[in-house]
């Protein structure tokens, strides 16, 4: 599955993405030390990245997780990732976390990636709600959750702890599978 918009392509994450999400990761150290530090700690090393990616394809292969890469197309340069996580199939639903890359950040690319990554998801994966949870103080995330209608539900109280901080308030946004209507 490759999913593209202009020059890059979301693709699920493979064994030959190892190298580039540890140099994603060591480059982009300040962006994902508070919101994702246990991917941080993951990726230090090429070691480490080899057996991330290992758990994470077997996390995919299990439905339990999705992690997905938004690469250059001409390139193959790691720009971003996405996960999927916190999938409930009782209640058919899931969670977005995103990052970008430095050089990236305010380009639109996680907000065009999370449209085409929820297409997808709410068409051909079975899910029905998707959520993102984010700081208000984080307004680029905001506004990619804004951007492609999600709706804020609510503020979820000490919803997260980044590393070495007091709890932090979340916001909760939502995006619902549009329902058919079949009355003629």
């Amino acid at each position: 599955m490759t999913l593209t918009f202009e020059n890059f392509e979301i693709n699920p994450v493979h064994v030959g993405d190892a190298w580039k999400i540890c140099d994603f990761c060591i480059a982009n150290t300040d962006r994902l030390k508070r919101y994702f530090p246990k991917t941080l700690e993951q990726n230090l090393n090429p070691t480490l990245s080899q057996i991330f990616v290992e758990k994470k394809i077997k996390r995919f292969q299990s439905k339990e997780e999705f992690l997905f890469t938004i690469k250059e197309s001409e390139t193959r340069k790691l720009v971003g990732l996405v996960y999927l996580k916190e999938i409930d199939w009782r209640k058919k639903q899931g969670e977005f976390a995103y990052a970008i890359d430095y050089n990236f950040k305010g380009e639109g690319l996680i907000s065009k990636g999370i449209s085409i990554l929820s297409q997808h998801a709410l068409s051909n994966m079975g899910l029905e709600t998707i959520q993102i949870i984010v700081h208000k103080d984080n307004v680029p995330s905001v506004n990619v959750a804004l951007q492609n209608n999600f709706a804020w539900q609510k503020t979820l109280k000490q919803g997260y702890t980044p590393p070495g901080e007091n709890s932090l308030d979340m916001e909760l946004y939502e995006l619902y599978k549009p329902s058919i209507d079949i009355s003629f």
